[in-house]
């Protein structure tokens, strides 16, 4: 565990080798390092859990240095580890080391080779300080770098302006999340007097009684920073179109780092919500809200990895249900479980894409199942865990949080109602996605060359592993960390039979539909009411549409109008005096040695005046 610094550290250090040497490396070089540092940072991660689980220790701290130190602040950079954070870097530099070496093939052709590793690891980095962090303002600046990164990342083909733009609105949005996020900090220490996550989560049941409006607003605003980074109503927007970045990086963000993130701050904070229960409530009613508006949105998308998107802010949407319904294991149980089979699923729709020379458009594709055997079956595998087929590992994690909202005290049959919904919406949209991007008539030549090498199916093959049979892992030490004392088996009667069958259903009705066609449905899709149903939810439920006419194009119109604003002209004037003075001083250097002389001269005179005046 002494060796602890060291799994943020290699990630750095990648990224610090790759930026000094300005892409001037060859590929394996740079393969071996890129990957190489992630895939040590895993190892030592693998040793560090071992031992820390060994131990029988609740938790292991490691001080560093001293950040800042002024007016009696000075919070510290230590690295705090538990079975929360444990299983966080599990998934972090596990998954992401995968993530990685499929990456050395996927992105072989591009010219910005070393770059693109570069900020991949300093994403992985960021996400490691961010889950590390003993105190918030170490966790911010985490958090803050997962920003940054995706934004380089996202908009990494900048020569595209839609990239570019794809970028700016991931960036923009999540700061309103991450102002947010801010206040609630600020609220925190001056309320609490520190930053230290453990001292905050004791001092909480001291400082307010439960149900207080000071906590309510700072459990609120910590929750308006975890929408923003887990794309959660109303801050979800930027997810989709995130989808421009490498696909490699859309792995990266939805599977192993940046989405999680919010789940991780909740969990993390769980005694705020505990002592608020109606900011607890609305954890639970955002996820409940997002993961069925994004399962309808994405039952109509054409592309392929905006399926996938969507999917992504479903899944989420229920670590958030489970949260706030007190669930607290289960969503970290499903975060786990997520994470292997939503990067099974982003890395095998990327070696589908490679193959069909970079098309996305699943209605483009078709007759690929024979021609790509490894992709089809991790997509199949993935699709059948991300629908909670019965013993893939989804099954158990998603299972186990309907069944914990059932218990919920608040209309707890409502929301594994609209949960069971959400679920059988999943199994349906990727039944639509398999038959459709694998079956029937090919409408792409495909190339089965360009993802054929080792480094691309043998990720895929791990994953597909892990998405069967990681439900199987024991999440033994989350007991001693979040409050519900880890993942227990749930009795209910007969409603486990009927929430496993749900998804079942929503199959059976997928193959139907879209597999043999025995279900004709079109008329009813083309009707009237269902084009602009189908329209509707293909954008995302109009959310798009709304800020941009709420807030985007005002505020582009008023800027238009007034290029030389009051602000402009103060920072002109600024401008403006600073030359003036510039002329007047420079009339003084004239290069005659004489007239320098005299200003000396007469400058000793003055120094004497003031000397003889003050005496």
């Amino acid at each position: 565990m002494e060796l602890l610094w060291l799994i943020p550290a290699l990630p750095l250090i990648g990224f610090l080798i790759l930026v000094s040497t300005q892409g001037r490396l060859g590929k394996v070089p740079v393969a071996l390092i890129g990957a190489g540092s992630v895939g040590a940072a895993a190892a030592v991660t693998a040793v560090a859990i071992w031992e820390f689980v060994g131990s029988g220790r609740a938790e292991y701290t490691q001080p560093l240095w001293t950040w800042i130190d002024v007016g009696g602040f000075n919070p510290a950079v230590v690295l705090y580890l538990d079975g929360l954070s444990a299983v966080m870097l599990g998934v972090i530099t596990g998954v992401g080391f995968l993530i990685h070496v499929y990456a050395t093939g996927y992105m072989r052709d591009d010219a910005d080779y070393s770059r693109f590793f570069a900020y991949m690891n300093l994403f992985v980095f960021a996400m490691l300080v961010l889950v590390l962090g003993d105190n918030l303002l170490v966790l911010y600046l985490g958090w803050e770098g997962v920003g940054l990164c995706s934004y380089l990342l996202i908009g990494f083909f900048h020569a595209e302006p839609a990239n570019g733009y794809a970028a700016r609105k991931a960036f923009v949005v999540t700061r309103v999340g991450d102002t947010a996020m801010a206040l609630g900090m600020f609220l925190l220490f001056r309320e609490l007097g520190t930053l230290e996550i453990q001292a905050i989560l004791t001092g909480v049941q001291a400082a307010w009684p439960t149900g207080s409006t000071t906590l309510t607003i700072a459990a609120l605003l910590m929750l308006g920073g975890a929408v923003g980074k887990s794309a959660q109503l109303p801050l979800q927007t930027w997810l989709p179109d995130a989808m421009a970045g490498p696909t490699p990086v859309s792995a990266l963000i939805h599977a192993a780092t940046m989405v999680t993130a919010g789940v991780y701050l909740i969990a993390r904070l769980h005694d705020l919500y505990l002592q608020s229960p109606h900011a607890q409530l609305a954890v639970a009613l955002v996820g409940l809200i997002t993961l069925l508006i994004a399962s309808f949105a994405a039952l109509t998308q054409r592309d392929l990895k905006r399926i996938l998107a969507y999917s992504t802010m479903s899944q989420i949407g229920y670590m958030f249900m489970a949260l706030g319904v007190g669930a607290w294991s289960a969503a970290i149980f499903h975060l786990m479980t997520h994470a292997f089979f939503k990067a099974l699923l982003f890395l095998s729709a990327g070696s589908v894409i490679l193959a069909l020379h970079h098309e996305q458009d699943i209605f483009k594709m078709g007759g690929l199942w024979r021609k790509l055997p490894v992709p089809f079956w991790s997509m199949v595998i993935g699709s059948a865990a991300l629908s909670a087929v019965p013993l893939t590992s989804g099954f158990f994690s998603k299972d186990l949080i309907e069944l914990s909202a059932w218990d919920y005290e608040f209309g707890g049959e409502w929301f594994w109602a609209m949960a069971s919904l959400g679920a059988f919406l999943t199994a349906l949209y990727c039944t639509r996605m398999i038959f459709i991007t694998f079956f029937g008539e090919a409408h792409t030549e495909a190339d089965p060359a360009k993802q054929a090498g080792l480094n691309m199916s043998l990720p895929l093959v791990i994953l597909a592993a892990l998405a069967i049979a990681g439900g199987w892992f024991g999440l033994a030490p989350l007991a001693s960390v979040l409050p519900d004392g880890g993942v227990h088996d749930t009795h209910h009667g007969w409603l486990p039979i009927l929430t496993a069958a749900v998804p079942m259903l929503g199959l059976l009705l997928g193959y139907l539909i879209f597999g043999t066609r025995l279900l004709n449905v079109d008329r009813w899709v083309k009707s009237t009411l269902g084009e602009r149903l189908r329209r509707f939810w293909f954008g995302g439920w109009g959310f798009d549409t709304l800020y941009d006419a709420v807030l985007v194009k005002p505020i582009v119109a008023l800027a238009g109008r007034s290029p030389r604003d009051i602000v402009d002209r103060a920072y002109d004037f600024i401008a403006w005096l600073s030359r003036a003075l510039h002329r007047v001083f420079a009339l003084t250097q004239t290069g005659r040695l004489r007239w320098y002389a005299v200003n000396m001269a007469a400058g000793v005179v003055v120094i004497l005046l003031i000397v003889l005046g003050v005496g």
